[in-house]
């Protein structure tokens, strides 16, 4: 499935708006604003929590939580050391983990398992807002990847700097 991941340009939070391949809403997530470390809701149109992402504060580099019904599904952490590239591992419970590895720029990102590619994310250049191109294999979870995804833009392109 093909998605689009759009930032919402002015927001007291980081918004996020999630288009399908048809230019369809179909998810959004919101940024809870005045909060100490990032925390967003992922939501369905209704207004329904899919999973609520949720960063480590007290954790050595960028850690993040991600909840469905109140229970961590997976922990994502930004490799601390990659002078290249940034590298992501989202640790989900069982084998299934999952890594994603960024380009130079940090514009292209690959999530694999394994020697598998489960997802692609393409940064687009020159846009308002951070917006990206989301393309989810099937049979794989797309809430948990697009909420990884997520968690690269706040961890790689928040408050309009590299961290």
């Amino acid at each position: 499935m093909r998605y689009i991941l759009k930032q919402k340009l002015l927001s007291w939070g980081d918004d996020f708006y999630i288009r399908d391949e048809n230019g369809q809403d179909v998810y959004f997530v919101d940024g809870k604003a005045f909060t100490i470390g990032d925390q967003l809701s992922f939501q369905d149109l209704q207004g329904n929590e899919l999973a609520f992402i949720k960063q480590k504060v007290l954790a050595w580099g960028r850690t993040y939580e991600i909840y469905r019904n109140g229970v961590i599904v997976a922990v994502v952490k930004k490799e601390l050391f990659a002078p290249f590239h940034h590298t992501f591992y989202v640790d989900v419970p069982g084998p299934d983990d999952l890594t994603a590895v960024g380009n130079f720029f940090d514009m292209e990102y690959t999530f694999t398992r394994g020697d598998k590619v489960v997802a692609t994310v393409s940064k687009q250049w020159l846009t308002l807002g951070d917006t990206y191109g989301v393309e989810v294999a099937d049979g794989e979870d797309d809430i948990l990847i697009l909420a990884s995804a997520v968690v690269v833009d706040m961890s790689c392109h928040g408050d309009g700097r590299r961290r």
